[in-house]
């Protein structure tokens, strides 16, 4: 069994669909569109098969919850691996030189993984992460 897709809902269809096209190498799918919802969406596509739905319609309330400084039960972050440590650095100088924010700096975590943790345009966490190695 794999995960197909993951939804999230936003305010900003095309920036966000943008991002992960452009920092996570996505490969977006034709625009959907409900005209009775005013309903609009894109599948963004990834190599390992894993889709990303990326959804806008009216009427959806804002996230209550603290999304960058606290953590609360639920989805709390996407991780995308990547093939090394050297990956993992470039993708983060990358999205620094854009301006992106950064949570966390590249670190070794506890359970063996060179990762750090950033927001996309909507304040989403975001891991990039990759095997330890010396």
């Amino acid at each position: 069994m794999v995960i197909d897709h993951v939804a999230i809902w936003t305010t900003q269809l095309e920036k966000l669909k943008d991002y992960y096209v452009k920092y996570f190498n996505g490969l977006p799918g034709k625009k959907y569109f409900n005209p009775k919802r005013f309903f609009e969406s894109y599948f963004v596509s990834f190599d390992s098969g894993t889709r990303l739905e990326i959804m806008q319609m009216p009427g959806i309330p804002e996230n209550l919850n603290d999304t960058v400084e606290r953590q609360y039960l639920g989805i709390i972050h996407l991780s995308f691996g990547v093939e090394n440590m050297g990956r993992v650095n470039e993708k983060y100088d990358q999205l620094v030189k854009d301006g992106y924010r950064i949570l966390r700096e590249p670190r070794r975590t506890g359970d063996g993984y060179w990762e750090f943790e950033t927001l996309d345009p909507d304040n989403n966490r975001i891991e990039v992460s990759a095997v330890f190695s010396d």
